[in-house]
């Protein structure tokens, strides 16, 4: 989903409250006037349901609420969700309350539409893709077909049970002309069968369980109505899940498009700087995989500008032939650097350009820049060195790099060239050791960890503890690298390590695709 630059929605400062679906999981369902509320938001409360993908829309500086921060459980939250969206809107904040599916739909958007304009706050309503249409998207079940469903009901399967008696028409369902959704129905399938049952609808109607659909986590279980239950309860399977009855389940394939994705249900630890792992972490969710996010390392300023700003005198003087780069990160911080001085990229003059491999050359075209030597294979430092010895003879090199950078470049060069560096970022170790990630993987809940480089792979190992460590050595979690430098490090800690291709997210996602395929191996 492309980007909506942040300062192109910023709200009035007077308070406002956006409704917003946020869709059944996959991130990429969101709409467009979804990401364009996040954008304005100055404060996102968000549900239980909503994806927590979906924040990254958010500005960095907006605060982030979830439900459960509020006392008691689901039904005992609603007060206290209106109380602070009402609140924080008063406070003259832009406030998205973030709602999985439909704000309409089973989502009680019509009740806090109500209050806000009690109180005279304005709000819009933004709906979302609601789970019944998800569900029949990504586990091919037609809705409605001309053949055998005329028609769609939604329904909930768990009432308030302050309403005494329901208010559904089971009679009327069992008779339904069409495909029967059932929401929040899980806990109630052996009820919501009987009352059916009992009102005539056929014990070999077909039906289907979908649970946490259009996510990597989908899984479908279908039987004929008598049978669901035991089925699901086999599965074993909970929240969240759509119940879907009706003739037209009958048409779902052995397999949908979406469970037939390469990587469907292949659960990755990404432990790159966050801003880093996002374009992965898409990439994967495409392909059917579940990633899960925690970075190993972060970006810091230097502890001392000096020597950088001192090389960017020296730049703006035309003292340099050649500029290289060798991170995305480096890229970022360089051009935050001259931003923060008051200047930009004029800077650079007349002196070209190196990048060390396609992702750092794309942070530069962020920057409306084309580097004049990218590699295009074998991405490596040994590499840019390499090609870049060959054409800066004599002249004067400046590397943009972080303080902790490999050494290699800067000797390789030096025989052709006056190289200086210019420490623009510092890498620090960023585990967060109370994260659950490290209870799934104990749990044996996660199949691939990818380390994309020595910093990255030493702050990550030291955050583990044996029992973690262990599944990386004996190889029940798999370890996925980016080089063979960094696999022969790890190989000789005794850590086995499958690597990719080559160091890009795409030789990644090649070397994951491969490792499914091998019949036994984790994910398949």
């Amino acid at each position: 989903m492309a980007a909506v630059p942040h300062s192109e929605f910023r709200a009035p400062r007077s308070g406002r409250v956006y409704l917003v679906g946020a869709g059944p999981g996959d991130v990429g369902l969101l709409t467009l006037r979804a990401v364009e509320c996040l954008h304005e938001a100055d404060f996102v409360l968000y549900d239980y349901l909503a994806p927590p993908r979906a924040l990254d829309f958010a500005r960095p500086e907006a605060e982030r609420f979830h439900v459960t921060r509020f006392p008691g459980n689901h039904a005992e939250r609603w007060p206290h969700v209106v109380a602070k969206v009402l609140e924080e809107a008063r406070k003259g904040k832009v406030v998205v309350h973030l709602k999985g599916g439909d704000p309409s739909v089973f989502g009680r958007g019509t009740e806090e539409a109500e209050a806000l304009r009690a109180a005279g706050i304005p709000y819009e309503i933004v709906p979302g893709v609601t789970a019944a249409f998800a569900a029949g998207a990504c586990a091919e079940i037609p809705l409605t077909h001309r053949t055998c469903s005329s028609a769609i009901a939604l329904v909930t399967g768990h009432e308030d049970p302050g309403k005494g008696e329901s208010m559904l028409d089971w009679d009327a369902l069992a008779r339904f002309p069409g495909t029967l959704a059932v929401y929040m129905g899980v806990t109630q399938l052996g009820h919501i069968a009987q009352e059916l049952l009992s009102r005539g609808m056929a014990p070999d109607t077909p039906a289907a369980l979908v649970y946490k659909a259009s996510t990597g986590d989908q899984r479908t279980i279908t039987a004929e109505l008598g049978e669901l239950e035991e089925a699901v309860r086999r599965a074993g399977v909970g929240r969240p899940s759509l119940l879907l009855i009706g003739p037209a389940v009958a048409l779902k394939p052995a397999q949908s498009w979406f469970e037939a994705l390469p990587l469907a249900g292949m659960r990755v630890l990404v432990t790159r700087p966050k801003a880093q792992a996002l374009p992965l972490v898409r990439k994967l969710e495409l392909l059917g995989a579940v990633p899960v996010v925690l970075p190993a390392i972060e970006a810091r300023e230097p502890a001392d500008w000096g020597p950088a700003d001192a090389a960017v005198d020296r730049l703006r003087a035309g003292g340099y032939d050649w500029l290289a780069f060798t991170s995305a990160n480096g890229v970022t911080a360089f051009f935050n650097r001259l931003k923060a001085l008051g200047r930009d990229a004029r800077v650079i003059g007349r002196a070209q350009l190196a990048a060390i491999g396609p992702a750092t050359a794309a942070a530069l075209t962020d920057h409306h820049l084309i580097p004049d030597l990218v590699p295009t294979a074998d991405l490596r430092s040994e590499t840019l060195a390499e090609l870049l010895v060959e054409r800066c003879r004599g002249g004067r090199v400046l590397l943009a790099q972080a303080t902790q950078g490999r050494e290699l470049l800067r000797e390789r060069l030096v025989a052709a060239a006056t190289v200086d560096v210019a420490p623009v970022y510092e890498q620090a170790a960023a585990v967060d050791s109370a994260s659950d990630v490290f209870d799934r993987l104990r749990r044996g809940e996660i199949d691939v960890v990818t380390l994309t480089s020595p910093n990255v792979a030493t702050a990550f190992l030291a955050a583990c503890d044996e029992s973690v460590r262990q599944r990386l050595r004996d190889g029940s979690t798999r370890l996925m690298v980016n080089s063979d430098r960094l696999a022969e490090m790890l190989k000789k800690d005794g850590y086995p390590a499958v690597t990719s291709p080559d160091p890009t997210s795409d030789g990644l996602i090649e070397a994951l695709t491969a490792l499914r395929a091998r019949p036994g191996e984790p994910g398949a």
